[in-house]
């Protein structure tokens, strides 16, 4: 496959306005900010960019100094910039908080079906015995994370067990892509659709979760089997103009940023994994596609707005996408920042 072609220069400088226009925006300790701030996180690791790092410690502190909410699965996806605040720092209370929350998902939240996590959006929304696919990464990749860095085995296998139970019911085998919800009472995947950002959940987490699991334990392979056929189908979704239409599989739906951006960091993860530039041709068509997405002040535009399991496809459809979001600042980081590091690249 030929060598990604890119202006490295030009990345960084779209990484600065990004973060920039993040660090203005106003935040609650929440799902928004933790995949805003995560996205920092990336793309401090890739530049060592110390402004980058200031923003990061600036906000959770302030946070941290004001009291944590009560946590909810959304939530505790925070826990990704408080580990990455540790390792850059050392500075205990970061770690503490995290193992805090770590604790919330082994001792308190809500289960079913086996161990796996009841969604909560937030305090104020009850989806009784529904997994949701955007709890990979919100919770099930933070305690991977977190098991590995404090070799808490339990931390770990708890995380893998979210991994493996929200493919079980999430996963359609015959497609392989990811639905977006599961209830366990009625026993369906309500909507049944396949939602961009949903698959860049499952996807760029497994393939960051490959990276830190150990090739011998037996849920790697899972993993990984799971990934390839997801992504074998997604690349073969990509539209045009490099990104992903909201339902995956309906060209009538809008291309939408936020899940083409963690698709595309997916399969940047996912090449890495298997040592060959496989799906290189469809990472340099994302490449166009995101910067594309980029205003001049940093604004990553075409992302949609919160979104629950809707009724169906043109519920998805009809999700606004007009707005400045967190999560589209930080998952457009999130890739942008992975082409930094990768391997089979030819920079100018």
């Amino acid at each position: 496959m030929p060598y990604l072609q890119f202006d490295e220069q030009a990345i960084k400088q779209t990484l600065d306005r990004i973060v920039e226009r993040t660090s203005n925006m106003d935040f609650t300790w929440d799902w928004p900010a933790g995949v805003a701030y995560y996205g920092i996180s990336c793309a401090y690791a890739a530049t060592k960019n110390e402004a980058y790092l200031n923003v990061m410690t600036k906000w959770v502190d302030e946070q941290l100094e004001e009291g944590i909410p009560p946590l909810t699965v959304n939530a505790v996806s925070i826990g990704h910039t408080l580990l990455s605040l540790y390792e850059a720092t050392k500075k205990e209370e970061y770690l503490e908080t995290a193992i805090k929350m770590a604790e919330h998902l082994k001792n308190d939240a809500v289960r079913f079906a086996d161990g796996i996590f009841q969604h909560t959006v937030s305090q104020n929304y009850y989806f009784p015995e529904q997994a949701w696919v955007d709890t990979m990464f919100m919770a099930g990749y933070f305690l991977i994370r977190i098991g590995t860095l404090l070799n808490r085995n339990d931390f770990l296998e708890d995380g893998l067990l979210q991994y493996h139970g929200h493919e079980r019911f999430l996963q359609n085998m015959d497609t392989n892509l990811y639905y977006h919800g599961w209830d366990n009472i009625v026993q369906n995947n309500m909507s049944a659709v396949y939602w961009a950002r949903g698959n860049s959940w499952a996807a760029y987490t497994m393939g960051q979760a490959l990276a830190i699991v150990e090739v011998t334990h037996p849920g790697y392979m899972k993993m990984y089997d799971s990934l390839r056929d997801q992504l074998s189908t997604v690349v073969r979704l990509q539209a045009e103009d490099g990104l992903w239409h909201t339902v995956l599989n309906d060209p009538t739906a809008y291309t939408e940023t936020s899940g083409s951006a963690g698709l595309a960091a997916g399969l940047v993860r996912f090449n890495e994994a298997i040592g060959s530039p496989l799906y290189n041709k469809q990472i340099q068509k994302a490449i166009d596609g995101v910067l594309g997405r980029v205003s001049a002040n940093g604004t990553v535009t075409g992302v949609s707005a919160g979104t629950a399991v809707m009724k169906d496809a043109e519920g998805y459809k009809g999700v606004a996408h007009q707005r400045i979001q967190g999560w589209g600042q930080g998952l457009a980081l999130v890739f942008l920042s992975s082409l930094l590091t990768y391997k089979w690249k030819v920079t100018e």
